[in-house]
């Protein structure tokens, strides 16, 4: 199963409308949040909203996650060691105020299992390469930690340090 979340605070019609596209095509099923959109998906289940339980229990048995750049989301894959696909929103296409999930992407690009996609072509390659199992996450201990720590710093000062 690939899931699919754009957070809890927004939605993210254009992320969802790709994904419907492209779901039945995929060789597994697809689970979507999709949060406040106007979209509604045809061709995946679909919630709006994921009590806490269940979205963790999706992760966990998700293949692949495709998400938003929400720290959320990224310390989840993470944390269950999960493939991620992240597909920022844009402030010039009036998905979000700026771009901070554009630099969030841009800071995530050099990290083990995840990879960024901004457009439809790059998604399905990102998928792809998730389902046949290439975005691999190290072995060891759980880094979400220090990807939480170097995010917030990121954050706040503008320094990428990883």
């Amino acid at each position: 199963m690939i899931l699919v979340t754009v957070g809890t605070q927004l939605g993210f019609d254009r992320l969802i409308g790709i994904m419907d596209e492209i779901a039945p095509h995929l060789p597994t099923p697809v689970v979507a949040q999709i949060g406040a959109g106007s979209f509604v998906p045809h061709n995946m289940q679909y919630h709006r909203m994921l009590e806490p339980g269940r979205f963790f229990e999706l992760v966990e048995n998700a293949r692949v996650i495709v998400g938003h750049a929400g720290i959320g989301t990224v310390l989840a894959a993470e944390k269950y060691r999960k493939p991620l696909i992240v597909f920022p929103r844009s402030a010039g296409l009036g998905e979000h105020r700026n771009d901070h999930q554009h630099a969030t992407a841009s800071a995530l690009t050099s990290r083990q299992g995840v990879c960024v996609a901004t457009d439809r072509e790059e998604l399905e390659q990102a998928l792809r390469r998730g389902l046949r199992s290439e975005l691999r996450l190290p072995l060891g201990p759980n880094p979400g930690r220090s990807l939480l720590m170097a995010v917030a710093r990121f954050v706040e000062t503008g320094e990428l340090a990883f």
